[in-house]
């Protein structure tokens, strides 16, 4: 494995994206960098300043009911709701706060929710945080759920996207391909490296990396 690379946000010291050049499995593809976005999600200064960049994004007549954040986003996700609040971004919920909600999965894979969590997603304007996307398959399968469950997706925000829409919903994001140009994404059978005979480096998904 190669040391990190880095690359720092223009207007905030405090939001780096670190990133490692390589061949890397993700759940739905095999891609030739491996974002490690832990400090980001789970660093107090570096969450909160990646939550309130990602509020930036939003406009004070955007409504907001909740964030559901996949990839372990719930701290990001608590500075955004709160940026968001300040910013008077509105909440149709009953005491004017915004909902934080983890995703649970059914064997299947599908996001499910509770009895006591679906007053959450129903008849609500639902925010999608992401760390990472590659292909948007995470997002697809998250916003059938959220329609399934009776809500309406409002807005998807990722730390870095390859994908710049997801069923004509625009992806928000901090950094993208205009950062990492050389950066790809292909479905296995297709994946060039692979196709070299490139040694797969890590496993990755939105916990971490495994190292083969």
């Amino acid at each position: 494995m190669q040391d990190y690379k880095k690359i720092n946000y223009p207007t905030n010291k405090d939001v780096v994206l670190r990133y490692i050049p390589g061949h890397f499995i993700t759940p739905h593809s095999h891609v030739n960098y491996y974002m490690d976005l832990t400090d980001m999600k789970s660093r107090q200064r570096e969450a909160r300043a990646t939550g309130e960049e990602m509020a930036n994004q939003y406009l004070v007549s955007d409504v907001v009911d909740t964030i559901l954040c996949l990839d372990n986003m719930e701290v990001v996700g608590s500075y955004l709701a709160n940026k968001l609040t300040k910013a008077g971004v509105h909440s149709m919920n009953a005491h004017q706060t915004i909902y934080i909600a983890s995703p649970e999965y059914d064997t299947a894979g599908q996001i499910v929710f509770r009895e006591n969590s679906k007053h959450m997603v129903k008849g609500k304007k639902v925010l999608l945080l992401m760390a990472s996307v590659s292909t948007g398959n995470t997002i697809l399968k998250a916003i059938q759920s959220i329609k399934y469950y009776g809500g309406d997706v409002m807005g998807i925000s990722a730390i870095f996207s390859a994908a710049t829409k997801v069923m004509d919903i625009p992806v928000h994001t901090l950094y993208s391909t205009r950062d990492l140009p050389d950066y790809f994404g292909y479905k296995p059978e297709e994946c060039p490296l692979c196709k070299q005979k490139i040694a797969v480096d890590a496993i990755c998904n939105g916990f971490g990396y495994s190292i083969i």
